[in-house]
């Protein structure tokens, strides 16, 4: 049975305030990863600043995040203007917790330009359609952000199936069918499933994503029933880190983000 959703997705994101030099919220506890935001969400936070802060940015182009340490408490993020340039725009974002630092975001910002380039060599992997993949978030002892969220397993296997590779495509969207498709929306999506080692796990271990850098490939990414295919896959999982990259693809197959992440892992796995 799907759990009771005590916040929706624009209910959270419209509770982050203004208050004087930076932006505050309190982030309700069925957004939580253990008692700290999950990376997406801290990100999608960061990038929601930003862009009530700067007028008429051009757009979104890629993101760096760094997770120095756990977001907790009231959240309070200070954005700033790195550079405006004629086409590039500069930006960046830190979020504090209730013990400091939490992330440092930074952002690039990008008009289109005129180019004879047309290259997208990422062909989306033919995998079951929706309707013929099973339900993914099913397993207990799952964070409770993940409730927020809608997944059907095209491809892969899910976490703890030892002896399977350690990837898999999950059709994704969000539970609050008032998203609106913004990519602030899309950036907390795009880091709700777990981390593709998990999927190697004997036993549960906590994990913690440190860095993490988006690519966007599409200046305006529409999905018009909201489901993305994402595809996360570890390249390395060793010393208590794994190295994974994340593919999504919107219904009609057009690339719409690439992003690279480094995750620590406590504990044996």
């Amino acid at each position: 049975m799907d759990a009771v959703i005590r916040s929706s997705f624009a209910q959270m994101i419209a509770a982050l305030e203004q208050q004087g030099d930076h932006f505050a919220i309190a982030v309700p506890s069925d957004w939580l990863q253990g008692r700290t935001a999950y990376g997406g969400l801290s990100a999608a936070l960061c990038l929601e600043a930003s862009l009530r802060t700067f007028a008429d940015l051009p757009p979104l182009r890629s993101a760096q995040f760094a997770y120095v340490g756990p977001a907790t408490g009231v959240l309070r993020i200070r954005t700033a203007m790195l550079r405006r340039g004629k086409s590039t725009v500069f930006t960046s974002a830190d979020l504090e917790g209730e013990d400091g630092l939490a992330a440092r975001a930074t952002f690039c910002f990008g008009v289109s330009r005129n180019s004879t380039l047309a290259r997208a060599e990422l062909p989306m992997p033919n995998v079951a359609t929706l309707e013929a993949s099973p339900v993914y978030f099913n397993w207990p002892g799952k964070p409770n952000f993940m409730d927020h969220f809608e997944g059907r397993l095209a491809s892969g296997a899910r976490p703890g199936t030892r002896g399977a590779d350690p990837e898999m495509l999950v059709w994704l969207r969000h539970r609050d069918q008032g998203a609106d498709g913004s990519l602030v929306n899309l950036l907390a999506l795009a880091d709700a499933l777990p981390p593709a080692a998990t999927i190697l796990f004997s036993e549960p271990a906590p994990i913690s994503t440190m860095t993490w850098s988006v690519d966007m490939l599409d200046a305006a990414p529409t999905s018009p029933n909201g489901w993305w295919l994402v595809q996360c896959a570890a390249q390395t999982a060793r010393r208590g880190y794994s190295a994974q990259s994340t593919l999504i693809w919107s219904p009609d197959g057009r690339p719409i983000l690439a992003a690279r992440q480094q995750i620590a892992i406590f504990g044996k796995g």
